[in-house]
């Protein structure tokens, strides 16, 4: 009995997506002390149209989540967290900076993006740009991330949706996963960031 085309396509999708975790997962076990957050060097703008590059990660340490604004789910429930877990941090997570990268810059322009991390928090910045330009990111971030068509004729993206931990020396420190209990997430990011803040 063959297998329909829809079943080896998200089999194949679902290999990927944990084959890039393991990736991640492994990068941050083997060296620490690798330059940069997988040396990525980048171009793009913020939600308020300014431009940004690598080095908004030296001298404070970062909350960075990679997803896009039409993400139906998991995207805005990582952001919410997020901003929570910086309001529970209060005057101990003053310095973490937090960030929002697309996945999707063809739809989310600097203003879509700032609408949208503007409802969630003040204290979350918008990461947008050239869609080649942010796939050097994302492919030097070793993100996941993919384009899949949907019936209706539009596309959703399939993504990595663990949050990464940047230290105030622009080096991956840690992630946290999805769905992660808020009292580890916060224990996560005492101890891989703001210990050495």
């Amino acid at each position: 009995m063959s297998r329909s085309p829809k079943l080896i396509a998200a089999l194949t999708v679902a290999g990927l997506f944990v084959a890039s975790l393991i990736g991640i997962m492994i990068w941050v076990a083997a060296d620490s002390a690798r330059p940069g957050p997988f040396n990525a060097r980048f171009q793009l703008v913020n939600d308020r149209g300014e431009a940004v590059d690598q080095s908004i990660f030296k001298g404070s340490p970062a909350l960075v989540y990679f997803g896009y604004t039409h993400c139906p789910e998991v995207c805005p429930t990582t952001l919410f967290e997020m901003a929570d877990w910086m309001k529970t941090l209060g005057p101990d997570g003053k310095a973490l900076k937090a960030y929002f990268f697309s996945i999707d810059p063809e739809r989310d322009t600097p203003d879509i993006m700032h609408q949208y991390v503007s409802a969630i928090s003040d204290r979350i910045t918008g990461i947008t740009g050239d869609p080649a330009e942010m796939k050097k990111v994302i492919d030097g971030w070793m993100i996941y991330a993919a384009k899949l068509p949907s019936e209706d004729g539009n596309y959703h993206m399939s993504h990595t949706i663990s949050l990464l931990l940047i230290g105030p020396d622009g080096r991956l420190k840690d992630m946290i996963p999805y769905q992660t209990e808020k009292d580890q997430a916060l224990a996560t990011i005492r101890d891989a960031l703001l210990k050495q803040s």
